[in-house]
């Protein structure tokens, strides 16, 4: 019962904020035009979705087994990490107000499904469909890396391996705990892929700020605040987030080269100057 509450929830919420930015950001013709195009646009994006959905449904289906070959290999990196980083995380949760635990915790459980689904609306009312081909590329690669990385390393969040730092969300929020173990495992924090794929949606909406003014201060504001709960509630370290940083950034750089060659388009560039992170292909 829980755990069909707080899918609910997290359903409506995100449907909510993905309506409202689309009020706020799309112009009036966009959804007139995305349904006159609808076929097109369909075929164009069929390879790319066909391909992200198979690897999401891979690592669904596969969820059990890769963790039960990662507890058999059990190269457990938890205590290098903690040896690295120390107690930055329990400082963290010592100077941050107890009030603001549900905040973060709406962040972290409502924020994040939020970006993605906002970002694949988006790009799939733009013009071109390149960005979209882009980001479904991006979200792939980032599944793909992520599953590698927590089949190869056990370790443990700063929450179960040290006394000093609490759980918040699941103590302030218990049901969320449902949801979460049925799309992940408590030995899956390195690198943090709620790090890595908000920053993927921060990195595009500062690629489409022409295109979407509105949507880059709000992506970024969004990734930085899931981003930063991750820590805050003790999920994950800061090592994490740092890996899941440069995650983020080599997805978004192999999605656009990879998307350009698939569909045969020179690489330009042009956007290197204006980004200073990648080439970018013509539409």
């Amino acid at each position: 019962m829980a755990l069909g509450y707080v899918t609910f929830i997290t359903i409506a919420t995100v449907c909510t904020g993905v309506t409202a930015t689309c009020a706020l950001c799309v112009r009036a013709s966009a959804l007139p035009r995305t349904i006159a195009e609808l076929e097109d646009r369909g075929r164009s994006i069929a390879p790319y979705l066909g391909v992200t959905l198979l690897v999401l449904l891979v690592k669904r289906w596969t969820h059990y087994r890769r963790l039960e070959l990662s507890y058999a290999l059990d190269w457990d990196i938890t205590a290098e990490i903690y040896a690295v980083e120390g107690s930055f995380v329990a400082g963290l949760q010592s100077i941050v107000p107890d009030a603001l635990i549900g905040f973060f915790s709406a962040m972290y459980m409502f924020g994040f499904p939020y970006l993605l689904v906002s970002a694949l609306v988006l790009y799939f009312l733009l013009g071109t469909q390149r960005r979209f081909k882009q980001l479904l590329v991006a979200y792939a690669l980032n599944t793909l890396v992520g599953s590698v990385f927590y089949t190869l390393f056990v370790a443990y969040g700063p929450r179960n391996h040290l006394s000093t730092v609490n759980g918040l969300m699941y103590e302030f929020y218990p049901q969320t705990q449902e949801l979460t173990a049925e799309v992940s495992a408590n030995t899956n924090v390195f690198p943090s892929l709620h790090t890595s794929l908000a920053v993927i949606v921060a990195l595009f909406a500062w690629r489409s700020r022409r295109e979407y003014p509105r949507w880059f201060p709000i992506a970024s504001v969004v990734a930085t605040l899931v981003v930063f709960s991750t820590m805050y509630l003790g999920i994950h370290w800061l090592i994490d987030v740092v890996a899941g940083v440069v995650l983020g950034i080599w997805c978004v750089l192999t999605a656009e080269r990879l998307v350009a060659r698939a569909e045969g388009e020179p690489v330009s560039t042009s956007d290197d100057r204006e980004t200073g992170l990648t080439t970018e292909t013509n539409d």
